[in-house]
């Protein structure tokens, strides 16, 4: 057997089987890649293909996210936060894929992008149905927001739904309000269609986790699991924000925002605030 020959075993005949490009529909997958931009001969824009495909690989990631996520919730409300630990740590590896994928982006020079920039017309990541539902899973600043999305579309119509729903935050809190610990009654029943604000009195009770760990080991587990979390977003955040200076300064975004100083803001609005303060006061004299 020559080294290119194929093993005996190996299915060649794929009639009324299922194949690989079938199961993972890449007739679909491959085809939803559709340039707009043309050049003086009316072919597509060379470039367009790294911005398309880029945007599309990150949406996938999201839904990864959303769907770990989503399951993550579920643990929490049950009170089983140890088959969270898995799932936020497979998060943490996707957020990783997101954040190391902006340098593919990055060879993309301010001309090459301004070749096919106005053939995106006012669309813009910020309208990313799945985007905004992260956020809304992790309970953000920008959560009592759910405008700018398209309507009549399932995603959105499930990130909206996501909005009126307890966050992860929410639930790991009422979880800790269910084990006795004294979290704030304003962290346990709240309107969570608006923003979570942060509540000094919740402080001292992940005081009592992180000084007593043997006794809360769980829960200080899911605290450090969060804390990666938010780390993972806010460095994506600011890879985001790097890149698109990079490639455009600070020319407004095609969907209305200022750019690179609206990105440069959304790096101020933290998920779980409480978890870095109390870094502050342990130990602290």
């Amino acid at each position: 057997m020559s080294a290119h020959d194929l093993e005996p075993g190996i299915v060649t005949d794929l009639t009324d089987r299922l194949s690989y490009g079938g199961y993972l529909r890449l007739d679909l997958l491959l085809a939803a890649q559709q340039p707009r931009s043309r050049g003086a001969d009316g072919a597509p824009r060379h470039d367009e293909m790294l911005f398309i495909v880029q945007h599309q690989v990150a949406e996938l990631w999201l839904k990864l996210m959303v769907h770990e996520l989503t399951a993550a919730i579920r643990f929490v409300r049950a009170d089983a936060l140890e088959p969270c630990f898995k799932i936020l740590a497979r998060v943490k590896l996707i957020q990783k894929q997101l954040f190391e994928q902006w340098a593919v982006l990055e060879t993309l020079t301010p001309s090459e992008y301004d070749a096919f920039r106005p053939a995106l017309g006012t669309a813009s990541g910020f309208q990313s149905a799945q985007y905004r539902a992260l956020e809304f899973l992790l309970g953000c600043e920008a959560r009592g927001n759910a405008r700018g999305v398209p309507p009549r579309r399932r995603d959105v119509r499930d990130a909206r739904a996501l909005l009126h729903a307890p966050s992860l935050y929410d639930e790991f809190l009422r979880h800790l309000a269910r084990r006795g610990l004294p979290v704030p009654a304003a962290c346990v029943e709240r309107d969570f269609t608006q923003p979570y604000r942060r509540e000094p009195e919740l402080v001292p009770v992940f005081k009592t986790i992180y000084e007593h760990p043997r006794q809360w080991w769980d829960a200080y587990d899911m605290c450090e699991k969060l804390v990666d979390v938010e780390e993972g977003f806010q460095l994506w955040r600011f890879r985001h924000m790097k890149t698109v200076e990079r490639i455009i300064g600070h020319k407004p975004g095609t969907g209305g925002s200022s750019g690179v100083t609206y990105l440069k803001r959304a790096l101020d609005a933290p998920f779980f605030p409480e978890l870095i303060d109390v870094r502050t006061v342990i130990g602290a004299k």
